[in-house]
This record gives structure tokens, sequence and C-alpha cells, in this order.
């Protein structure tokens, strides 16, 4: 392979148009007083896609997992950084080396958190997560909150209280609205009183929590979000705003094998390579295309979306994705190379792979 060979499969990441819907979101936060939280889990916390974050002017870079918080320190990625996932009591001597702040909802965990501070000669920030229906991580008990709220504040010194905040949607499905924002405002009224003082922020979920901000419906308390999909894919489920970009992110395969073949499999049926039962539809001979690219470089195939018109996804494999092309026949060959939308699930699989070639688009400093 010549060294400016393209390889295929590949994702184009516009860096340009990332930093436009950064800006666009932010502008739009801070019109209703919101700090963000800019979360690069969904892209593997790849350097130049947090960078882009980190210039734009978010609070903090947020992510989930330890090792990638390690890629960034490494990167040079000088903004705060944040530890999303609830650390395990096993990653608190790192939790505290590589995060500038992160969500806690185990007290034995926060105590272990302020040891690791303390042997560090660091004073960790923390905001206590509160479970307000979704069933995920944070706190059921508001007296609990407060109860670990006021040992931080008086008894662990190498911590600092910035924040409550809450996770929605994620688990439980559950919708961010105004009554459990509210409830979020109230219980953070109560810790505010407990601890003798205000606090830095009340953090009103992730990217489903958006259309409150734009909307208007967002409580005034609530001052931080943490946003990562509808930065990345330009929306979420229930809100597309006209002014982002939705294409940051092109998925490119190319074709390898394109013929005529039956639509309904022929012989005895089983389970497919993932064990499932799968249903086909019988259409007669139709035109099919293979393109490189499978189950493993992407997830669900459901996350992925044809640019072509004409060009319908019928299923994948591990390695292969196959199409019917039969209204677009005449202009699909072998070796065509064709476009994907992807999808922010699909995003961490493309961003993860070896597989999958990474490039670039635009991303100087403006």
């Amino acid at each position: 392979m010549s060294a400016n060979q393209i390889r295929y499969p590949l994702l184009e990441i516009d860096l340009d148009k990332l930093q436009e819907n950064l800006a666009a979101l932010i502008e739009r936060c801070q019109d209703s007083c919101v700090e963000v939280a800019g979360v690069v889990k969904g892209a593997t916390a790849l350097p130049k896609v947090a960078r882009v974050f980190a210039r734009s002017g978010v609070r903090f870079v947020a992510t989930s997992r330890i090792d990638q918080l390690r890629d960034l320190r490494a990167a040079g990625i000088d903004a705060p950084l944040m530890l999303i996932r609830v650390p395990m009591l096993s990653e608190a001597e790192d939790a505290v080396a590589l995060s500038d702040a992160s969500l806690q909802s185990e007290i034995t965990v926060i105590r272990a958190m302020n040891a690791a501070a303390k042997r560090q000669g660091k004073i960790h920030q923390v905001l206590l997560m509160i479970d307000l229906g979704d069933l995920r991580e944070g706190f059921w008990d508001a007296e609990e909150v407060v109860d670990a709220a006021l040992e931080i504040e008086n008894s662990l010194k190498n911590l600092h209280l910035i924040g409550v905040g809450v996770n929605l949607s994620c688990y439980g499905s559950v919708k961010p609205n105004s009554r459990n924002m509210q409830g979020l405002v109230s219980l953070a009224a109560d810790v505010e009183k407990a601890i003798g003082r205000p606090l830095e922020y009340v953090s009103g979920g992730a990217s489903t929590s958006m259309y409150m901000v734009l909307n208007g419906t967002m409580p005034c308390r609530m001052n931080l979000l943490r946003l990562g999909e509808i930065v990345l894919t330009g929306q979420i489920y229930g809100c597309s705003p006209d002014f982002t970009h939705k294409d940051v992110f092109t998925l490119k395969a190319e074709v390898v094998e394109c013929r005529d073949k039956p639509s309904f499999p022929v012989g005895e049926l089983t389970v497919d390579a993932f064990g499932k039962i799968a249903s086909y539809e019988d259409r007669g001979i139709r035109r099919r295309a293979l393109v490189a690219l499978g189950r493993v470089d992407y997830g669900d195939f459901a996350d992925i979306r044809p640019r072509l018109p004409g060009v319908e996804i019928l299923g994948a494999s591990s390695d292969h994705t196959i199409l019917d092309v039969e209204d677009v026949k005449d202009k699909i060959k072998v070796g065509d190379v064709l476009e994907f939308d992807v999808g922010y699930p699909s995003l961490v699989y493309l961003t993860n792979t070896k597989s999958v070639e990474i490039v670039y688009l635009g991303g100087e400093p403006r």
C-alpha cells in the first residue's frame, strides 16, 4: 500500500462543523446562564476532538473512562477534566490523579477519594449525583444526600463539594421536565442550607436536557449541562435544532461484491452469527451489494444510514454489511465507496477500533 493510499472503512470527522456545533450550543446555554461540560466519550476521547472542546470554552472536558482521561492528559489537553462515570473503589487513586472533578454516589468511594487526594496533595472537586427516577447512579434518599454533603464539607478536607446533579434518559428513559428539574433544585437548596453556603453547580443532566434550555423551560438555578451527543451528532431524540450540523461524521465503506441474488435465504434456517433468529422478506431476485464493514466496526446497523437514496441496509454480520441496491444498481459497482451518516451509538465503536481509519477535516483554531 502506498503512503498516500486511502484505506477503507474510513471515518471522516469535520472538526470545523464540530466547532460550530459547540459554539452554537454554548452560546444558547450562556444566554440561560448555563455552563457546559463537554462530553467526549462518544468519540472515545480522541485528542483532536477533545482539543476542539477544550478551545471552545467548556467548563470541563468530560469522559467516563480512566484510560481516556489518561490519554487526554498525555495529549496535553489543558482544560479541567471531569470523570462522569462514578468511579470504582479501585479507581480512586487514578481518578484523583487524572481528573479535576468527578460525579459521586457512594460515601465509601467518596472517603477513598478524599484519602487519595490527601496522599497526592490535591483538592478534588465532587458533584453528588441524585437519582430522580431513571434508576442508574445517584443517591435515592434525600437525607443521605445531605449527610454526604455535610461529611464532605466538615470532615473530608481534600474534597470540595461543587454541586449536585442528575442523570436522566440513559437507562430508565425518563424525560427531563420541569417537575424533576425543580426536584433537583429543591434538593440543591436543602444541601445549601445544611452546609451553609451556595453550591457552584446544579447539573440538570445531559444532552436530553438541552431542549429545555432551547424552549426556555429550564429552571434558572440549573447552571451546568453535560453535553456530548447533541454536540457530536447535532441532534438527540426529540431535539433536532436547525442551527446544528448533523454530518460532523461521515462513514465511508468500499463495495466488495455486487450482484443479483434471491432476497430470501435458501436452505434450512437457524440463528445468525450473533445467535439471533432473523426475519427476511421474500422480494424476489434483487441486486445486493456488500461493503467491507460490519457489526464489529459499528455495533448495530440501525445506527448507520446510507446517504445515497435508494440504498437500503438489509443486515450485517461481523465483517460485512448487506445492502439492497436494486433501485440504484446502475450506479454501484465493486470498488465504489458509499457514504453513511453515523448515529451516536455507533461512534463509540467506530472511534475505538484499529480497523477503521480516521481522517480529520479542518480543525485549525479560529
